[in-house]
């Protein structure tokens, strides 16, 4: 039975060229979108950008731009990811600063607008994560995600959300099994609740932060950028006039999915979950959290020089060369350090030496000795791929692709059949055919993975010829 699944990454912040940080989110949004749909599931891929509050503002400004020539600028660099990265192509571009966005952020507003109340604030500010921190949130006097950036002292009147007031039906929320996947980030998302929730300013002063959606009733005042952006994942769906019926279909009625980054905790599992329970929406069934990519063992940052763009590898290396390494060689939810000397040595060795060479020696020799294609169409899945890709093991599916391909080039090596085929033909074409059929076997079970490599190498089978050299070495 045919099941709707929304699948969604977070929408980056268009303040910066886009990094392997989240070209990893994409990909593994994407490879997981891919596999469902080959179940022959009903699947509504989103992303976007993000495109207001106080750090885009303040670049603008810096560089003498207006604000929203500035989000065109990066938005486009971002939604140009679509190829260079292999996404699908029904993958749906969201923009906050869409009209039909800021209509139905300002919606949100109002259906929240029982627990949303104004009074005066001082407090430490974040401009990183444009966010009011707490004593007990400083690491050394300073925001843990951004140690760089001093926290600046803001005093203004703004509304405030009673996030408070759903403690209860948080805890409730997040001590369901599966809705937040690995289960540890489940029990430190519980644990911030169960600490105590204060309420969470959702405006600043339009005087102050020009650069945002005008608060329903108050032109004075802005929506804070987090309420804001958040409302996109319903927003993309055409809510709340849903003329499409998009939303009723893939929220209200399917599977509700969200990859992120394990910083994102507070903001995807906590805030949001409880902006829709005061709108009286469905909360997410599942959010996934990714672990970051370091560089050289440590944080990626432009001014220390260790940023890997994940453009400049696809340049040089391929589409798929950079799928496959996020896939198999970044943990699906660990921390894992990254370095282009690691990329070039896994290329060579699992790609150019492995499959690419792999599926030129079998296509060579049924080329030559096979005299018509190979039916494939009945070749079976694997289930040590299918299960952990279900759970979001991609490595581990890969893991047993490259494990089969490794017995497949020993079982050459062992039979020989460029050598039978001297003294027993039969004998050596059965043995070919059975090569063929695996390495289809293989490209089928790698379609989610590297989609482009798996095409080149099933249209090889059906052409019966040897496939153009899929990963070229690199010395």
């Amino acid at each position: 039975m045919t099941k709707a699944l929304y699948i969604t990454t977070t929408l980056p912040y268009v303040n910066a060229d886009p990094h392997i940080g989240f070209a990893l989110e994409i990909v593994r949004a994407d490879i997981y979108a891919r596999y469902r749909r080959s179940l022959g599931d009903d699947v509504f891929f989103n992303t976007g950008t993000d495109e207001h509050g106080q750090k885009i503002y303040q670049r603008a400004r810096d560089e003498g731009k207006d604000p929203q020539g500035h989000v065109d600028e990066y938005a486009a660099k971002f939604r140009a990811l679509k190829e260079p990265l292999g996404l699908s192509e029904d993958l749906h571009f969201i923009r906050t600063t869409d009209a039909h966005h800021k209509k139905a952020a300002q919606e949100m507003w109002r259906r929240c607008e029982k627990d949303i109340y104004k009074k005066k604030y001082k407090g430490l500010y974040c401009v990183g994560d444009e966010m009011f921190l707490k004593e007990n949130d400083l690491v050394n006097g300073r925001c843990p995600n951004h140690p760089n950036l001093m926290p600046e002292e803001i005093e203004e009147e703004n509304y405030f959300f009673k996030l408070s007031t759903y403690q209860p039906r948080l805890e409730k929320y997040l001590s369901e099994e599966g809705v937040i996947l690995p289960g540890w980030r489940r029990d430190e998302a519980l644990a911030f609740v169960r600490s105590g929730l204060e309420d969470l300013s959702v405006s600043r002063e339009k005087a102050r932060l020009p650069w945002g959606i005008p608060v329903p009733g108050d032109d004075m005042q802005v929506m804070y950028v987090w309420f804001d952006a958040l409302t996109n994942y319903i927003s993309t769906l055409g809510w709340p006039e849903d003329e499409n019926g998009n939303f009723k279909k893939y929220w209200e009625n399917g599977e509700v999915m969200q990859i992120a980054g394990k910083d994102q905790i507070r903001f995807q599992s906590i805030i949001w979950q409880a902006m829709l329970m005061s709108a009286e929406i469905k909360n997410t069934d599942r959010v996934l959290y990714n672990g970051f990519i370091t560089s050289g063992g440590q944080k990626m940052s432009k001014s220390i020089g260790n940023v890997i763009d994940p453009i400049a590898i696809v340049q040089e290396y391929g589409t798929d060369a950079l799928r496959y390494f996020l896939a198999r060689h970044v943990s699906p939810f660990e921390d894992t350090d990254v370095t282009m000397e690691k990329f070039k040595e896994v290329y060579n060795a699992d790609l150019a030496n492995g499959l690419g060479n792999l599926a030129a020696r079998v296509m060579t020799m049924a080329a030559q000795y096979l005299s018509e294609p190979i039916d494939i169409s009945n070749t079976r899945e694997m289930p040590d791929v299918t299960k952990p890709t279900e759970i979001f093991q991609f490595n581990r599916a890969l893991d047993s692709i490259w494990s089969y391909i490794s017995d497949l080039d020993e079982l050459i090596q062992e039979q020989k059949p460029f050598e039978v085929v001297k003294t027993n033909k039969i004998q050596a074409q059965k043995q070919l055919k059975y090569l063929v059929t695996e390495l289809g076997r293989i490209a089928k079970n790698l379609q989610w993975f590297t989609p482009t490599t798996s095409e080149k190498i099933l249209h090889a089978i059906q052409e019966n010829k040897k496939p153009e050299n899929l990963f070229p070495r690199k010395e």
